[in-house]
């Protein structure tokens, strides 16, 4: 073995600790949308059979076949013909005479970012019994593949920081006389991880959307993949890299004394140049910017976010391994400058980059302490200071030239760099499989709409009371009057208040709409949040009327 092939090798070994960080940080990966509505509404009891369900997400998901499925009272299957989605809704059609009971809808779907989602709901028709069971596997995640993911998208960085650092080195700062044959090894190592990481994920995909084990997967199950968004943008890293290889075998067949390369040119190196934005830019195409708020701006932050990554780690990389060991005092003396400038833009756009990331992912204190995407993007700030610190030094180093004289500082500080931003590589890759704070923002929200059903009795009625989105402002009731067994029954007039009165607000008269003649609806604009009682009285003849209170919390 060489001396350059032990060196690319120890750089390697160094990398690939930081893969421990992303294991030992990675939590079970969780689904990055939310369900923040349905209807009907979770444990709600509606007095007639609908002829659909429809669920509500927090971001655009996409359907997976034969996973959703609505499960009657009797444990009949309820659901009639195929789910269909439009954007963020998905309708499921029902067969039509569904009998009275509690219904059990359960989903499984993938976000925007290629994350599985899965979850139950129930409501009941006419009246509530006991819920139909199920199994539970359609929300599972299967432990192999929770994590090898992480291990895949590490890979995959690792790839990245071998391809597009050395590269640029190698086109711009390279000096002629030193040979690229042990600089081409890192690179066609690169390619390597990049593209074996991007099969392996294309192959786990199957699996942790339909949560099957890694082997339980048919040649129809990889079809739905490459057919879907995630499957399109892998097969577009692939084609680029297998492009960007050609072209850069004559910059890599350059050998020492001599040229890059007969082949290579200024047209090569800008179809490399076009090539590598389009290979960055498919890693956020398939992750949290995609389901951002402002999706464009995040898409193109976190493309900046990882060049300027690869650019500065793959250019430490070759500092270490090659330039520091076998260039002259003299050709260390231009190129030292040049990578000092480089390394700082870079260092400039990972911050800029990364706060932005943050404040779209994160957007309050509260989601920064309290959650562990949170808690994971300080860490990887405060590695990030300690590395810009250690980066400081470096170029402090290059200002005073004492690399010229003697590189052995300057190289020590260089495995410093890489050493801790291996690990930030490893927190890069946890965080990828962890639900953002605004994620779970929404679902809070989504269950903050979700309707309050309360179910009043006395001798002779049962009144079913409705209220939506129980928040303050505008709220939509609706009542239901059935008889003690559960029949509809006829409610000739209708009355309503809401008082608080913990706030001094004294009853304020619920206008009601006589719908049918056991349903009615009213709305009320509730000013403050608090413990609301609501009175009720419903009048089912001249002289026969029941009187109500129920205690509703308003948020």
């Amino acid at each position: 073995m060489t001396v350059d092939r032990r060196r690319v090798y120890a750089v390697l070994t160094g990398l690939l600790i930081g893969l421990f960080g992303s294991l030992m940080a990675a939590a079970p990966a969780s689904a990055h949308a939310a369900l923040v509505g349905s209807d009907p509404g979770m444990g709600t009891i509606v007095p007639d059979a609908p002829n659909r369900v429809t669920l509500s997400f927090s971001e655009s998901v996409q359907l997976l076949q034969g996973k959703i499925r609505v499960i009657g009272p009797d444990g009949a299957r309820a659901d009639q013909g195929d789910p269909t989605v439009d954007g963020a809704t998905v309708t499921i059609p029902l067969r039509s005479g569904g009998g009275r009971g509690t219904y059990l809808v359960s989903y499984r779907v993938i976000s925007a970012d290629s994350h599985p989602v899965a979850g139950t709901i129930t409501y009941s028709v006419g009246a509530a019994s006991t819920p139909p069971s199920e199994s539970g596997d359609d929300a599972r995640v299967d432990p192999v593949i929770r994590s090898l993911i992480p291990v895949g998208k590490y890979l995959g960085y690792a790839g990245l920081v071998f391809l597009v650092g050395p590269v640029m080195v190698l086109a711009l700062l390279w000096p002629q006389r030193l040979s690229r044959r042990g600089p081409g090894r890192l690179v066609w190592t690169g390619i390597g991880l990049v593209a074996g990481s991007t099969v392996l994920a294309i192959w786990l995909q199957a699996p942790y959307t339909l949560g099957t084990g890694l082997f339980d997967i048919g040649l129809g199950d990889l079809r739905d993949v490459l057919a879907s968004t995630f499957g399109a943008v892998m097969l577009v890293r692939l084609g680029v890299v297998v492009a960007a290889a050609f072209l850069l075998k004559p910059l890599l067949g350059g050998s020492a004394g001599g040229s890059s390369g007969e082949g290579e040119s200024k047209l090569d190196l800008a179809l490399l140049g076009v090539l590598g934005v389009a290979a960055l830019a498919t890693w956020p195409l398939t992750g949290h910017p995609t389901a951002s708020p402002v999706a464009g701006v995040s898409v193109v932050i976190d493309a900046l976010h990882l060049a300027a990554m690869a650019v500065w780690l793959g250019g430490l990389v070759m500092l270490f391994a090659f330039l520091l060991p076998q260039a002259n005092g003299r050709e260390l003396g231009a190129i030292l400058p040049i990578w000092s400038r480089w390394a700082a833009t870079a260092v400039g756009v990972l911050i800029f980059a990364g706060v932005v990331q943050a404040l779209i992912e994160v957007s309050t204190l509260d989601g920064l302490f309290n959650s562990t995407y949170g808690r994971l993007i300080m860490a990887k700030v405060a590695l990030a200071a300690v590395v810009i610190g250690v980066a400081a030094y470096s170029r402090k180093l290059v200002k005073d030239r004492v690399s010229e004289e003697s590189p052995k500082p300057l190289r020590r500080i260089v495995l410093a760099e890489l050493a801790i931003t291996a690990v930030v590589l490893g927190v890069t890759s946890a965080l990828v499989q962890i639900s953002p704070p605004r994620t779970a923002e929404a679902a809070e929200t989504g269950a903050a709409n979700q309707t309050v059903t309360q179910t009043l009795t006395s001798d002779a009625m049962s009144l079913q009371v409705d209220v939506f989105p129980a928040t303050v402002g505008n709220n939509s009731i609706h009542l239901y009057a059935y008889t003690p067994d559960n029949q509809p029954l006829p409610v000739v007039e209708w009355k309503a208040t809401a008082a608080l009165t913990a706030q001094g607000i004294e009853p304020i008269e619920i206008p009601l709409l006589r719908i049918t003649d056991f349903h009615a609806i009213g709305d009320i604009a509730l000013p403050a949040a608090g413990e609301w009682t609501l009175r009720f009285t419903a009048r089912t003849s001249d002289i026969d009327q029941e009187n109500f209170t129920a205690t509703v919390t308003i948020s």
